[in-house]
């Protein structure tokens, strides 16, 4: 890189290429996160009584500190790189989307299950049809605290070698340029707003009933 010479406006793509690599980062740890968050939601709605101790567990996950996640995944084998990253923040993601799953799926309208279960709706066609699309909007609300957080943490993972926006700030430190720090950390700010402005468009096109209320 050279920030040294040409300053930010010779590296504009630099940014965008680091920007793009901590985006795919963080999508990748985003939907591994969904994935496995979505059971274990509906796991802990339709069973309440497991629902603490899965609050508990994914609470103990989001406390251990990144870096040291990434020591107990290398002892273990994985090798450096963005799945050392990846599968950390996606088991971050844990606390937040399971919450927001459970707490979605609880606040939809009593009589509206009543009167699909009087219409003869089984519990997981009422789940499917009825409850989860009444939970989209708590659902998507916790899919933007998870991403802008995910998006913010992918950075650490330059300590590593998985690259993303982490890069400006490590090089910048390491060759004392401030100019590439602060364009690191401008460019994070900027995605994780623009993920998020995305998000919000997608729980406006998923929820047109939310807008016919108004």
């Amino acid at each position: 890189m050279s920030w040294a010479g040409a300053g930010l406006s010779g590296n504009f793509d630099v940014i965008w290429h680091y920007a793009v690599e901590n985006l795919r980062i963080a999508i990748a740890a985003l939907l591994i996160g969904g994935v496995l968050a979505f059971p274990i939601g509906v796991l802990a709605y339709k069973r309440p009584g497991t629902y603490p101790g899965i609050l508990v567990v994914s609470s103990i996950l989001y406390s251990v500190p990144s870096l040291a996640f990434f020591v107990l995944l290398y002892a273990a084998g994985i090798p450096l790189g963005e799945l050392l990253v990846i599968i950390p923040l996606a088991l971050y993601t844990l606390v937040i989307l399971v919450r927001n799953i459970v707490e979605g799926l609880r606040g939809s309208p009593r009589q509206v299950g009543d009167a699909a279960t009087a219409m003869g709706y089984g519990q997981w066609r009422l789940l499917l049809t009825i409850e989860l699309p009444l939970a989209i909007p708590a659902i998507i609300a916790g899919f933007r605290v998870a991403a802008v957080s995910t998006i913010s943490l992918v950075s650490v993972g330059a300590l590593v070698g998985s690259g993303g926006l982490g890069q400006l700030f490590t090089d910048g430190f390491q060759r004392d340029i401030p100019v590439e720090v602060w364009s690191g950390i401008v460019a994070v700010v900027v995605l994780a707003v623009v993920v998020d402005a995305f998000l919000v468009g997608v729980q406006r096109v998923t929820t047109p009933w939310t807008r016919a209320r108004r």
